[in-house]
């Protein structure tokens, strides 16, 4: 197992995704994120069944710097209950892994 974490969270838009990943990596929350969409969502709701369109992000960052990271998305997403789950990265090549502890490091 290694510290770090693949975060993911979604938006209703591409525009909103980039918006939310390019802020948590210029704020060095996260190494990298890749968006992908859109992809369909199939969810309870507020007590409703529904489907819809979303565009997904996944980011990469620290056990370390998670709760920053999860904080700065949840203050600048869209909607009021975001989705938000970290999953451990559990191999990974050392290089890659090396990058992300790095890129996410306090100065």
């Amino acid at each position: 197992m290694t510290d770090c974490v693949q975060v993911s969270t979604a938006t209703a838009t591409r525009d909103e995704a980039v918006a939310l990943a390019g802020g948590a990596v210029k704020e060095r929350l996260a190494a990298g994120a890749q968006i992908v969409g859109p992809v369909v969502s199939v969810f309870w709701h507020l007590g409703e069944y529904g489907t819809g369109e979303e565009w997904q992000l996944l980011l990469k960052t620290t056990t370390e710097r998670y709760a920053e990271l999860e904080q700065h998305l949840v203050e600048r997403h869209p909607w009021d209950n975001p989705e938000l789950c970290a999953v451990p990265i559990v191999e990974g090549a050392d290089r890659c892994l090396d990058w992300i502890r790095e890129s996410v490091a306090r100065s």
